[in-house]
């Protein structure tokens, strides 16, 4: 099943999907309402909010009968669609999978490089398009990584990444514009537990190589200005110590976990010795529990974001060391800094939403508070004071206390009758905040609660709750998962019988374990590109990602990893049991959770399950992690999930 070549293996995975698709052929007409109703409340054509960035106004637009997004400028924000940039459909055509990566300006706005992968394999082309003339130089560079380009500042020389054998981004290289030369090699990361990156300082000065392992970090600088100079580490790697860059005017500023297990921000003037710990000064202190997620840079001040008591926000922090906090309230939500690629803006733009309130971005003035909506996405059909959303807190085997979301209709009574989703991932340090869904609403009409939970592993309160769900703590996230399931039929939110868990890769993994630690806790499951064989393969380092993977899961050839993960391996611990309807999915050519793993484990499913539910594997033949790309086939998709949600919750 490792061989994607292999003959056998996809009439194997095409005769699954044969089957899939017979057991949802029953379910066609529900299919194609859900789609209908997800396409309904969507508005097909739609425009961002313009953006200033140098003399151009930059916007993204849809199309109705359109899947991909096209991109223009123009010089002024009412102007902004004068000028077509990329139209993802155009270049889309005649591919059944399309996924663009880069799409950066060069500093004088005249050029672009941009990326596109047409496998789902994540190898992505890098094309050079003339902005004046929209056609592409000649320049192309085959098989780069999706992990960054940078501009020099005169648009002379381009850097981009390349992977190794294992998918692992360990090569950044140096581009010459309109040269027929070779590319030169700048740096190589020879320690396979590091991942290599690349970004520019929002001053533009810079572009910051990142060596990035899951526990430690170096970072390297390249001036814009010099880019065949030799890139200068700014402090070498240490054991359990991450640390990222950027640069605020005299300064340059670090996010670290040194002295600081929630991070802290430190800065060093610019023209320093950077190796040098004694330069450094500590700018925003660290507070336990309060997880600082990075910072950014503008003239007169920094837009902190951090999480604090499982709620994201944003801070503001001047330079004469005065701060403000963005309110939005004790609701759960999410928020992110939005597009501000003006260095002297006063102003900051954001965008939030919840499970109740659309995607909406404002513009509030940094030093008055005072806001501004600019856009709530339209949500045509849909009326969103019918929903209701509030916290509520499960309590793990151990004591601690763990956060749940929930979202229903405000009919739905919360009585022990409502049918219900829960939604959880719960690993590498990710914080889950509530998101907007439309596609969610037909299950919240139909009577369902929805709940994101927050196991331990990920980070929404702070690192020590991530330390707790890795390594040989990784079954807190499962038994973390069970206890607010537990929580919500104690309490009436769901009905005991009723239950569908749902989540992707990691939160696949976080499916598989729980359904077979309480299968009779689970009417349903959907586990999409599930890492579910994660002894086998964290066993084989000859396969994509598995030893840079060893410092978040345990190298399980050793112990004691060998016993930690053997005791909640799905797939080792797929015994006979009557287990709930269950769906996978995969995608052929995904390289971070391989398709054989959801592929064995169904196989196993069935070949042990003592009741009759549906157990459906669904490949995507040509796509990778993310599913489908277009916005047609994946509201498609997703109305295909919903339908077996429905069918057998």
């Amino acid at each position: 099943m490792r061989d994607l070549d292999d003959p056998e293996l996809l009439a194997y995975l095409r005769d699954e999907n044969t089957f899939a698709d017979a057991w949802f052929a029953d379910h066609a007409d529900t299919m194609a309402a859900l789609f209908e109703e997800i396409r309904s409340r969507i508005q097909e054509t739609d425009m961002s909010v313009p953006v200033q960035s140098g003399p151009w106004w930059y916007v993204t637009s849809t199309v109705e009968g359109s899947s991909y997004p096209i991109h223009h400028r123009g010089p002024s924000s009412d102007r902004a669609t004068d000028q077509v940039l990329l139209d993802e459909n155009v270049e889309a055509e005649g591919h059944e999978y399309f996924d663009v990566g880069a799409f950066d300006m060069s500093h004088d706005h005249t050029l672009a490089a941009w990326s596109f992968d047409t496998e789902g394999d994540e190898r992505y082309t890098l094309h050079v398009r003339d902005l004046a003339t929209g056609v592409d130089l000649a320049d192309e560079v085959l098989d780069i990584s999706n992990a960054g380009v940078g501009w020099s500042r005169d648009g002379a020389w381009l850097l981009y990444v390349t992977a190794d054998e294992q998918e692992r981004p360990y090569r950044v290289w140096r581009h010459e514009l309109s040269s027929p030369g070779d590319d030169t090699l700048v740096f190589e990361e020879s320690d396979e537990r590091y991942f290599v990156g690349i970004g520019e300082t929002r001053s533009d000065d810079f572009i910051v190589i990142q060596s990035t392992s899951k526990t430690s970090s170096e970072m390297r600088l390249v001036s814009t200005d010099e880019p065949t100079a030799a890139p200068v580490v700014v402090r070498p790697r240490r054991d359990d110590v991450e640390y990222s860059v950027d640069h605020w005017g005299d300064v340059l500023i670090m996010h670290t976990n040194d002295g600081a297990v929630d991070f802290r921000i430190l800065s060093a003037p610019i023209d320093s010795d950077w190796t040098d710990e004694a330069v450094w000064t500590e700018l925003v202190a660290h507070v336990a529990g309060r997880r600082i997620i990075g910072a950014d840079p503008f003239d007169g001040h920094l837009v902190v974001s951090e999480w604090a008591e499982a709620q994201p926000r944003l801070r503001i922090l001047f330079r004469d060391g005065t701060e403000r906090i963005i309110d939005l309230g004790a609701a759960p939500h999410d928020v992110d800094l939005a597009s501000n690629p003006e260095w002297t803006t006063t102003s900051v733009r954001f965008g939030t939403q919840s499970t109740t309130v659309p995607p909406t971005l404002f513009e509030e003035q940094v030093a008055t508070g005072a806001r501004t909506l600019l856009k709530q996405v339209p949500t045509p059909n849909v009326d969103l004071d019918k929903y209701r959303s509030a916290r509520t807190w499960a309590t793990a085997p151990d004591g601690v206390r763990v956060p749940v979301d929930i979202v229903h209709h405000v009919d739905t009574l919360l009585d022990g009758t409502a049918p219900g989703v829960v939604y959880g991932y719960g690993a590498y340090e990710a914080s889950m905040p509530p998101w907007f869904s439309v596609a969610r609403l037909s299950l919240l009409d139909r009577g369902f609660v929805w709940a994101l939970v927050h196991p331990r592993g990920g980070g929404e309160l702070g690192r020590q709750w991530y330390l707790d769900g890795k390594l040989e703590s990784k079954a807190n996230t499962f038994t973390d998962t069970i206890a607010c399931v537990e929580h919500l039929v104690d309490t009436q939110v769901l009905a005991a019988a009723r239950i569908c868990i749902r989540g992707g890769s990691a939160g696949g993994l976080l499916v598989g374990a729980c359904v077979t630690m309480r299968p009779d806790l689970f009417a349903s499951a959907v586990a999409e590109v599930p890492f579910v064989d994660i002894v086998s393969t964290m066993s084989d380092p000859t396969l994509p990602l598995t030893v840079t993977e060893w410092e978040e899961w345990g190298d399980p050839r050793v112990q004691p990893f060998a016993s930690v993960m053997s005791a909640y391996s799905p797939y080792d611990n797929t015994t006979a049991a009557e287990y709930p309807a269950i769906y996978a999915t995969a995608g052929l050519n995904d390289p971070r959770v391989s398709v054989h793993e959801p592929a064995k484990w169904t196989a196993r499913l069935r070949s042990v399950n003592t009741g009759g539910s549906p157990i459906l594997l669904r490949t995507e033949m040509g796509a990778g992690h993310g599913g489908p790309t277009g916005r047609y086939d994946a509201w498609r998709d997703e109305a295909r999930t919903l339908a077996f949600i429905l069918a057998t919750t």
